[in-house]
């Protein structure tokens, strides 16, 4: 099973930093008889690792070889790949980088290396068929990608940052087949590649025939992308001392984002 890490975004609303967005250091893992700082992306690797993916591949922009560096060639028994995005140009063309790797009948999981969510089992939640997305009920939905389901949990439609969201459950992890990745990937094509974001190309996916489930097992959820993500973050893993390395993360009781 994959993981595939876009990590080649600027990380605008948080700089001006000195390395990678991804390296950010919130909280703090046991290292030996010590403690270090953790980086922000380490909790996506540790939820997917969690999922059951073995593989992972970051999606790194130009510039961005500390993140390389930081992770070498594996974590916790995965095997780590990167593969670079020349241009920021967008969420779909980032993970369309890693599509070589995963093959028809794969699985992979997506996510942001800049969030920290719960449930830390959150990817087995997610059914191993077809295209779902795990959702988190959050207050300010027009931040993020609401998606509307019907009562069985199919999704009807995600809106990309609404101005009037018809729902306050977003998606903050995404798990689908090769096999539908390719077809997204085909229709990102036909489109002339013009989708910069995953809802919008879902959204076509959908009225052309496509289906996907919505799950909505989310706890929790932060990014840490903004300043303020950034701050909540800080003061909630703080709480929770230093995790052993990569597993388990720091447990938090909060249910929402706020």
């Amino acid at each position: 099973m994959w993981g595939i890490i876009p990590a080649a975004g600027m990380g605008s609303r948080i700089q001006p930093l000195a390395f990678s967005k991804e390296l950010l250091p919130v909280g703090s893992r046991s290292d030996g008889d010590g403690e270090r700082p953790r980086a922000v992306s380490e909790y996506l690797v540790d939820r997917m690792i969690r999922g059951g993916a073995d593989r992972l591949c970051f999606v790194i922009g130009a510039g961005k070889s500390d993140i390389l560096g930081y992770y070498g060639s594996s974590i916790a028994g995965a095997d780590l790949f990167y593969t670079v995005q020349p241009e920021p140009v967008g969420l779909c063309d980032s993970l369309f980088r890693a599509l070589p790797l995963v093959g028809r009948d794969e699985i992979a999981l997506i996510g942001l290396p800049d969030t920290v969510w719960l449930p830390e089992d959150g990817y087995l939640h997610l059914p191993d068929q077809g295209l779902s997305f795990l959702l988190f009920e959050v207050d300010q939905p027009q931040r993020f990608d609401a998606v509307v389901t019907d009562r069985d949990g199919g999704v009807i439609e995600v809106q990309v940052k609404p101005a009037e969201p018809r729902t306050s459950w977003i998606w903050g992890a995404v798990k689908l087949t090769g096999a539908v990745f390719r077809e997204l990937h085909q229709l990102w094509l036909a489109r002339c590649r013009r989708d910069e974001f995953l809802g919008t190309l879902v959204n076509a996916y959908l009225a052309g025939g496509g289906s996907a489930r919505g799950v909505k097992a989310g706890q929790l959820y932060l990014d840490v992308g903004s300043v303020d993500g950034y701050r909540a973050a800080v003061r909630l893993l703080g709480e929770g001392g230093p995790a052993p390395a990569i597993t388990p993360a720091p447990q938090l009781a909060l249910r929402r984002a706020r």
